[in-house]
């Protein structure tokens, strides 16, 4: 009579082949370089989605130059600066790792559509705050792309934001995808919108 062979033994070979489907899914995401998409915040080694407004943070500034250098568990590693980093995919998760990391990492430098704004605008993105009439595309650069798991779509006329945990903050657009009203309890409004 042989014996039957452990619980472990009959699954290592299961193991075995999880563990090499995830390699190679590991490997199959593309490293690139491109350009920050907007204004985020780090502490030097984090950078998340909700790009809070916390002290001890800095803003790296939208069209800093980034090179993707490979994946982790919910995050994108990345060089910024020469230095490593962290780009957390902490509240967008419906986004594969690959789609979330070309939402922040694009190909053409946005400080070139930045230029050819008009000078509010300018103004505003570059103190990260917002305006009436800026485009979807110039709001996530002034303050980050709105986190999917609170805006999934992200042609709907209002966006979520916040600026920390109780601070939240609101964007509608019109039907020509212009900012029309900037919505929020007046003191968050106050750092958000520039008057």
């Amino acid at each position: 009579m042989h014996p039957r062979p452990s619980l472990l033994a009959r699954a290592l070979p299961r193991l075995a082949s999880l563990a090499l489907a995830c390699a190679a899914t590991a490997q199959a995401q593309p490293t690139f370089s491109g350009y920050l998409c907007c204004n985020m915040r780090t502490d030097g080694r984090w950078i998340s989605d909700i790009n809070y407004v916390e002290s001890g943070k800095r803003v790296i500034p939208a069209g800093t130059p980034v090179t993707v250098i490979g994946y982790g568990r919910q995050r994108v590693l990345v060089t910024i600066d020469g230095q490593q980093q962290a780009l957390g995919n902490d509240y967008s998760r419906e986004l594969d790792l690959e789609t979330f990391a070309r939402r922040y990492v694009v190909p053409e430098d946005p400080r070139r559509a930045l230029a050819a704004a008009p000078a509010q605008v300018r103004r505003a993105i570059e103190s990260q705050r917002l305006v009436k009439g800026m485009t979807r595309e110039q709001v996530a650069m002034s303050v980050g792309w709105p986190v999917t798991s609170e805006n999934p779509h992200p042609d709907a006329r209002l966006w979520r934001f916040w600026l920390g945990s109780f601070e939240e903050f609101q964007v509608r657009f019109d039907d020509r995808g212009r900012v029309a009203e900037i919505e929020g309890e007046p003191m968050t409004l106050n750092r958000v919108r520039l008057d």
